[in-house]
This record gives C-alpha cells, structure tokens and sequence, in this order.
C-alpha cells in the first residue's frame, strides 16, 4: 500500500492559480471505447484530442460494480464499505465537493450525479439534473431537466413502457433507435445545456463543473445516423463458450437468469444471443459513445469560448462498464475488467505533459484527494483514497500507484445471488469473493488477460488464490482501523 502521508506535492512552474476543474462522467462506459487508447474501431476524435494531449490511467478501477455506489465512492474519497452506500437509492448527500465550495470554489452539476435523493445540494450552489434515461425501480416520478423540457414541447420521452410494445423487445438485446428530435436525446440535451450555461453564464474566478451523461448506460438507444457506421463494421465480440458458463459460481448463473426475465433499463438478456444481435447491440453502445465524443468537443469550444482553458484541468471517466454480453453477462454487478476498469483522462496542457499513459494501477476515487490537492485544501487523514499527484511531476516515472485494486457490490434487486461481492486485483491476478459461499472466481491477467479461465478450484493457483484471500482480509481489517473515527451518519 501507498503511506497516506508520502503523496508528493506538485511541482507547478511557473506557479499558477487554483485551478478550474470540469469533471466529464459518463454512465457505464468501458475502457475500450476510444480510439486513441488503441481501440482502432471507435470514432472518438475529441476524446482521441484529450488522450493525445493528457494523461491516460490505463488501469483505473472503480470501487464499485454499479452506479450509486461508486459514485459516492468517487466523491467521498471511501470504499463503500466504509460509506455505507451500497446500492442505488442509498441515502447519501454530502460529499469533498463541499471543501471546494468552502475554499470559494463555485460548483456547478449539470447532469448525472445519482445521488439519493435526486436534487440533494451535495456541495453544489447549482444542479441541473438529469438522471437515468429510464427509470423504473427508484425515482420512477421524478421529473429532471430532460423530463421537463420533453414535457413542454408535448413529447413524450422514449422508455421501457413504449419498449415493451415492440414486436422485437425481445430480442433487441436493449438497442432501439432514437426517434424524437436528435436536440432531445439526453446526451445531446445534457452537452447542449453545459455549453449553455458556459455560454451564458458570467466567468467564474474559481469553477467546478461536473457534467454527468446519462449514456451510454441503456437503453441503447443512439440516434440512427451514428449507429449506421459501427453497423458497417467488424466489432470486437468475446466469444462466450459452454465451458465458461458452466465454470461460472453459481451467482453469477443465477444473475444471467434474472437478466434473461427481468428487462432492467429495457434490457431483456437472451442466454444465448446470436452474433447478429450482438453485434447490433454493440454498435448501438458505441454510436452513443460517439455521440457524446462529439459533445465533449463542443464543450471544449465553449470552455475555450469563454476563457477558461488557460487554467482549467478537464478530467474524463466512467462509473463503471458494461458487459454487453462478454461473458454472457449483461450490463455491470459483476467484476470482470469490462466493468470494473474505465477510462480516465486528465487534460491539462499548461500544467502537466501530455501524451503520457500510466500504466499503475489506481482506485477511480483517487481522484479526490488529488482535486483537493491542486486547490489547494487539506485532504482529510483518513481518507481512503490517495493522491495521484506523482503521477503529474515531471514525467510521472517515480509513480507507483497501488500495489492492489478492489470493488464491491452486495445483493441488491438485480444481483439477487449472493449477499456481498468482493474483488482484489494486482498486476497479475484477480479474485472475487462470495460472502458465505465456497465458490469464486480467480484469474491470472497475465496468461489469460480476457478472464475465460475460472482458476478457483485449481491446485496449480492455490498460492495465489490464499495470497488474495489473505489481502482481502487485511484490507478490511485496515479500513476499519484507518477510518474509525469517520462517522457513516455523514452520507
């Protein structure tokens, strides 16, 4: 592990200002969705941009296996475990944006945050919420930007009810076209509104922008001239073979079957997708990512626009990924790399060297501590996440990042299977526990890096399965002990 105490400070010259931070998420985004990380079927050439001129964590984890959970994670700086944000519509309302908005930082939502409840301040002096395309198990009437804007021009928004109509729903594997005006799709709407606010709104000394995209989170619903493209294309599909969904613990089988009778987010999982429909439904994820690569562009010319490009670090990420039938799996609540790792980039040309991949492994939620650190305000000692800012010196080669990653995800609606989900991964190997189960998964990520291969029940692994074990058990033990005096009740 990381000393909490031996994150390095920056090394600024000339010295400069705070910063202004602009903080892109998007919705269940996995790590091969853009091109310039070496993914050569993707059309993303304003994200190619900030690759090119940034620097790109290859190996960013996320905390968690689903959105809330993670998100909470992400802006506490704690594992869920500790924060006590578990699933969606777990009650959490304060988070580090609070720090910036007491250090004179003016913070600003527009998007997705899923925070419960919806419109909760969480730091910021304005949300413009917009949350999940269509929601069905929590906050079904909750009536967000988007909802309203669709409601005054006398439309009526795409969902699962109208879905369900259809005579291919199920087969369509959650992937329609988007038939309202393109203005009206909810990544177009979000990216319009951030360039609006920038447009309109008068400069700020000190700004934090937090966008939040719904997408590309389901229903795969892009507008039909930017999936026509990827529809063109050969798509990289993992192959699913009976071997490994037989060697699957048996939550993960159960979680295939709930997938394949409950349509959460519009999608109706068939256990045994053809590659045409699997193909279908990944052109559709990719065109909306390529939709939001373009408003990530335009966002860019608005904040350049209005003067704030001259000292302002933009940073880009996911909650989580997205199986999308890899696996046989469909959406996230499981840990293998398409949903635990995603992309993350940070743009800053006048601070920090671009064009510049670090390879060590770091926690999504180390992004906390580092965005306190560059403004200048004292990061809490117990803490959880650590400081990426040696990943910034010079040309970063000093930094380690951490020696193992983990996520979480207990039993919720969808992952009905088992009552808690662990991983811990180092640089070779991953496991994942079931609390109270005799059944894993364990992989090595050297020999076998698209996790087809359960070792768990292999003696040759055995050393390298009760080395994780053990990890895993020193890892909560420690956690309890650093953050003891943090107080749960502050969600």
């Amino acid at each position: 592990m990381i000393p909490k105490k031996a994150a390095p400070t920056l090394n600024l010259s000339p010295p400069m200002n705070p910063p202004n931070i602009v903080f892109i998420i998007t919705d269940q985004q996995r790590y091969d969705t853009i091109a310039a990380l070496g993914y050569p079927h993707m059309d993303t050439p304003h994200l190619d941009r900030l690759v090119r001129e940034g620097v790109s964590f290859d190996q960013c984890h996320v905390t968690a296996a689903s959105c809330a959970a993670a998100r909470a994670s992400l802006f506490k700086g704690y594992h869920p475990h500790t924060t006590g944000i578990l699933k969606n519509a777990d009650r959490w309302r304060h988070s580090w944006i609070e720090r910036l908005n007491a250090a004179g930082y003016y913070c600003t939502n527009i998007g997705k945050m899923h925070t419960w409840p919806y419109l909760t301040e969480l730091g910021f002096h304005e949300r413009f919420v917009v949350e999940n395309k269509d929601r069905f198990l929590e906050g079904r009437y909750f009536f967000d930007e988007w909802d309203k804007a669709l409601r005054f021009r006398g439309l009526v928004k795409q969902q699962r009810e109208l879905y369900r109509l259809r005579d291919d729903y199920q087969n369509a594997l959650g992937a329609f076209d988007w038939l309202l005006p393109e203005d009206t799709h909810p990544d177009v709407f979000v990216g319009d509104m951030a360039c609006w606010w920038l447009d309109s709104t008068p400069k700020k000394d000190r700004l934090f922008l937090q966008i939040g995209f719904p997408g590309p989170h389901p229903p795969y619903d892009p507008i039909p001239r930017y999936a026509q493209p990827y529809l063109d294309k050969d798509l990289p599909l993992l192959p699913v073979t009976d071997s490994e969904l037989e060697s699957l613990p048996p939550a993960l089988k159960e979680l295939r079957v709930h997938n394949s009778e409950i349509d959460h987010d519009s999608v109706l999982m068939n256990l045994h997708p053809t590659q045409q429909q699997r193909h279908r439904q990944r052109a559709y994820y990719l065109a909306n990512v390529t939709m939001i690569d373009e408003k990530v562009g335009q966002i860019m010319q608005s904040l350049e626009r209005n003067g704030y490009l001259e000292n302002t670090i933009v940073i880009f990420t996911s909650d989580h990924g997205d199986c999308l039938s890899d696996h046989g799996q469909s959406q996230k609540w499981t840990m293998y790399e398409q949903i635990t790792r995603v992309p993350m980039i940070v743009w800053a040309p006048d601070r920090f060297r671009g064009g510049r991949h670090v390879d060590a492994l770091v926690q999504q939620m180390d992004l906390g501590p580092t965005i306190l650190q560059w403004a200048g305000i004292e990061v809490p000692e117990d803490m959880e996440a650590v400081s990426l800012a040696g990943a910034f010196d010079g040309d970063g080669s000093d930094f380690v990042g951490r020696e193992f990653v983990y996520c979480e995800q207990v039993q919720d609606a969808v992952l009905t299977g088992c009552k808690f989900m662990t991983m811990v991964r180092d640089k070779t190997h991953k496991l994942v526990h079931f609390l109270d189960e005799p059944d894993g998964q364990l992989f090595d990520l050297i020999a076998d890096p698209e996790e087809l291969t359960n070792l768990w029940d292999n003696p040759a692994a055995s050393e390298h399965k009760e080395r994780l074990l053990a990890e895993l058990r020193e890892w909560r033990i420690r956690s309890g002990v650093q953050t003891k005096d943090w107080c749960q009740d502050w969600r």
